[in-house]
């Protein structure tokens, strides 16, 4: 005789484990629109929220895809990730897809385990800035620029003017405390798991196979197999994906842009659409 109980969604039955999973997939980036959603703490918390309010499941995965990004919004995420699993009292498993690298790496370590694929990229736990130089452009094409500021310092960095190497001396001294907060950030996730290595926070970066051996990781599988090994053949994955609104758009953490705005959108959002390619080919992805 079958048992009613065996038709009942899965999350009322008590023969199955149901655990919350959570795509991150892209470049960390601030802010965001109606054409394109990056990954950062407004367009991450609501989808982690509901996630964790599932009072049943003893867990929950989180799937990572990124090849890092701004460092504000990567350790904002972190931090929303463990207060939550000490909040709910629930554990973390991440998934690294292709790479969880840098910014994507330090979300990884908001995990209580990191399983990548033996061919993941995962590490380069460093900072770097980049930018371009027009001075040359300028003096060809005849422009004269024209800035005006209070305060010797408020045009730093200019890539409108020479390289000044004093700009270049402070922007190094800010990547060193930036790279300080990421480097202990890892240890303290990490602690003694981590193997010495001299490159370990050299930005370097290595394949998932490599990462275990040097303790970047904690194994090596897929979500599905690894949970059927943690909680029987019964256990069901629930993807939990952003809310649609009326017209079947996918709802973002914040408010979108007005069609006022879709003109400057679009632009925008072919400049992080380079920006992000640029990350994504650092890997070779």
């Amino acid at each position: 005789m079958v048992s009613l109980s065996s038709f009942y969604p899965a999350r009322f039955r008590k023969d199955v484990t149901t655990i919350p999973v959570v795509r991150l997939h892209g470049a960390i980036m601030a802010g965001g629109n109606q054409f394109r959603q990056n990954l950062n703490i407004a367009t991450v918390a609501p989808l982690l929220a509901r996630a964790f309010a599932d009072k049943r499941a003893p867990a929950v995965a989180i799937m990572i895809n990124s090849p890092g990004g701004s460092p504000v919004q990567s350790r904002l995420i972190h931090q929303r990730i463990r207060d939550l699993a000490v909040e709910k009292n629930k554990k973390v498993f991440m998934f690294v897809e292709d790479v969880a690298a840098s910014g994507g790496y330090m979300i990884a370590c908001a995990g209580d385990e990191i399983i990548a694929d033996p061919s993941s990229i995962v590490g380069s736990i460093g900072v770097i800035s980049a930018g371009f130089g027009f001075t040359g452009l300028i003096d060809k094409i005849g422009v004269e620029r024209r800035v005006y500021t209070a305060g010797q310092n408020k045009s730093l960095l200019d890539p409108f003017k020479p390289e000044n190497q004093e700009d270049v001396a402070y922007l190094k001294e800010l990547q060193l405390e930036i790279h300080k907060v990421f480097i202990d950030l890892v240890k303290s996730s990490r602690g003694a798991r981590l193997k010495d290595d001299p490159d370990m926070f050299t930005g370097r970066f290595w394949t998932g196979l490599r990462g275990k051996e040097l303790g970047l990781v904690d194994d090596l599988g897929d979500l599905r197999s690894t949970l059927r090994a943690r909680y029987g053949d019964k256990v069901e994955m629930r993807l939990v994906s952003p809310q649609r609104g009326l017209f079947g758009r996918r709802v973002p953490g914040v408010s979108a842009g007005l069609a006022a705005g879709a003109l400057a959108g679009i632009g925008e959002a072919g400049l992080n659409t380079l920006e992000e390619r640029a990350l994504w080919s650092r890997y070779g992805l």
